[in-house]
């Protein structure tokens, strides 16, 4: 169990508790500023709030050593920085360092993330001479490499083109019906909408609405919280959003 517990965070979390269940693929969701990236990065252990507190399996999240940390929650930020220009193959293979395996299951890790993200052809190509694109699913390899329990990614789909982003979708589904908890901040609310199993609602730091995503999303949320008069079209699961 990952959970909040009264997050505060000065301008930014506002007593913020909610528990995100394994096997479920969950979408934070709101305006811009409302929180989701904060409450992501503190959710992975990265940003201390001023009080409460970030839970894993009902502890701390700094109770357990970094590296305990580091194999049990994989995190992607908005905006990820590559320090030398190395090898696709390489960079995912960072992903391994947490762990303590041999060379042939460290190998099969790499392999199966590359192959998740359509990355095998590019191996070998140097992460400076990839498109924005293919940087965003290299960088997201590395995190999925390293097999957590539970990933965190912000933004994933945003570089991403409309196949790659469904195949993307396709996958993480199926890490989560393999028992991942999957949370992933996203600002196309049709890709919740269809493909979340629970959405959390950000407004101004705090959490504006909690549940199934025609709940979340329902058009009262979205006219409250987005201040737009919008309506769902379609049928579930194959929803569009007219505005």
């Amino acid at each position: 169990m990952l959970a909040a517990e009264n997050l505060v965070l000065s301008g930014r979390l506002h007593g913020v508790s909610l528990r995100l269940r394994p096997g479920e693929v969950t979408a934070i969701c709101g305006p811009n500023g409302a929180g989701k990236s904060t409450l992501l990065s503190c959710l992975a252990g990265l940003t201390l709030p001023q009080s409460g507190a970030a839970l894993l399996d009902g502890a701390a999240l700094a109770a357990p050593p970094a590296e305990a940390r580091a194999r049990a929650i994989g995190y992607l930020p908005q905006v990820a920085e590559v320090a030398w220009d190395v090898s696709v193959q390489t960079l995912a293979g960072l992903g391994r360092l947490p762990w303590r395996t041999g060379a042939a299951e460290d190998a099969a890790a790499v392999d199966a993330a590359l192959t998740a993200l359509d990355l095998l052809p590019l191996a070998y190509r140097p992460v400076a001479q990839l498109s924005g694109g293919e940087r965003a699913r290299a960088l997201l390899a590395r995190v999925l490499a390293g097999t957590p329990r539970w990933l965190l990614a912000d933004e994933p789909l945003a570089s991403l083109d409309l196949a790659h982003q469904l195949a993307l979708l396709a996958h993480l589904r199926a890490c989560a019906a393999a028992g991942m908890g999957v949370v992933l901040v996203l600002h196309d609310l049709a890709l919740a909408m269809n493909h979340a199993d629970r959405v959390l609602v950000l407004d101004h730091g705090t959490l504006a609405a909690d549940g199934p995503p025609d709940l979340a999303l329902s058009e009262p949320v979205l006219a409250q919280v987005w201040g737009v008069n919008a309506r769902w079209l379609g049928e579930p699961g194959q929803r569009a959003l007219q505005v």
